[in-house]
């Protein structure tokens, strides 16, 4: 399929939809349905962004400039996962709670802007994981027109090209709650750790793809395959080291993988084997 006619096949979605709320995180793919949904229907078009610890802190910016370069208009709303005892127990559906959680503060502040229909970012290539927050979508009534039309992430990347987002090349994201293996008790410090940690550890490699994973104090860090080699000197090393050990983790590793998407879900799918 061509890069037009899957955006025709985007644009058509929308059509008859009337005013539609679409869920921005700031990623590529919220950022093709926004572009979508603003050309198809124009000012029925709205952007929400949750604005939530569990939201990585660049994000929102990403998500606001997004929606300034659209000329769309842009609704940010808060949550507190924390304040749900089924999410802070981290349990291995854990997304179906903070999903779940979102989606109903979400449809209470959209109320207000008379908005028919709430969309996300969710790709076809997506649902082929583990993805337990997909039930809470279903049963909140939210659509992913990507995934219903099969446009997996190759093609979402393609359009944001065609389409001129700045974003189009950004590696994909995922909430801080995913950097916890599941059954770790979840609260305020450890997620403000592991995002200062991402932050630092950016900063100081200048890696594009990074997630600190914190097991019980061990920071595990992933970075992208290609990207490993940046690690490979002393001093830095030590940098990384000390300043990650200065927000409290106890060891500091390096993940000689690589980055993997889901990649705490292979001690789940080895338990369950």
């Amino acid at each position: 399929m061509r890069e037009d006619e899957a955006l025709k096949l985007l644009l058509d979605w929308f059509k008859g939809r009337g005013k539609v709320a679409v869920l921005l995180s700031g990623g590529v793919d919220s950022s093709v349905v926004t572009a979508a949904a603003k050309r198809a229907l124009g000012d029925a078009a709205v952007a929400i962004t949750v604005r939530s610890i569990t939201l990585p802190p660049d994000e929102l910016e990403a998500a606001k400039n997004i929606a300034n370069l659209l000329g769309v208009k842009h609704v940010v709303i808060d949550h507190d996962e924390l304040k749900d005892p089924e999410f802070v127990k981290n349990p291995p559906n854990r997304c179906y709670y903070c999903k779940k959680g979102m989606l109903v503060r979400v449809k209470e502040a959209v109320k207000g802007l008379e908005v028919e229909q709430v969309v996300d970012g969710t790709n076809a290539d997506d649902l082929k994981g583990y993805r337990p927050g997909a039930l809470a979508l279903l049963e909140e009534g939210v659509r992913s027109p990507l995934a219903e039309l099969g446009i997996g992430k190759s093609m979402v990347r393609r359009l944001a090209k065609s389409l001129n987002l700045p974003n189009a090349d950004k590696p994909s994201m995922a909430c801080l709650a995913s950097r916890f293996p599941y059954n770790q008790p979840l609260n305020l410090e450890a997620l403000v750790r592991v995002a200062k940690a991402e932050l630092k550890v950016r900063e100081l490699v200048g890696v594009k793809q990074v997630r600190v994973r914190d097991h019980a104090g061990v920071a595990r860090i992933e970075v992208g395959r290609d990207e490993r080699k940046l690690f490979f000197n002393e001093l830095l090393m030590d940098a990384i080291y000390q300043h990650l050990k200065a927000l409290g983790f106890i060891y500091v590793t390096l993940d000689l993988a690589g980055y993997r998407e889901g990649s705490l879900n292979e001690a789940l799918n080895k338990s369950s084997s």
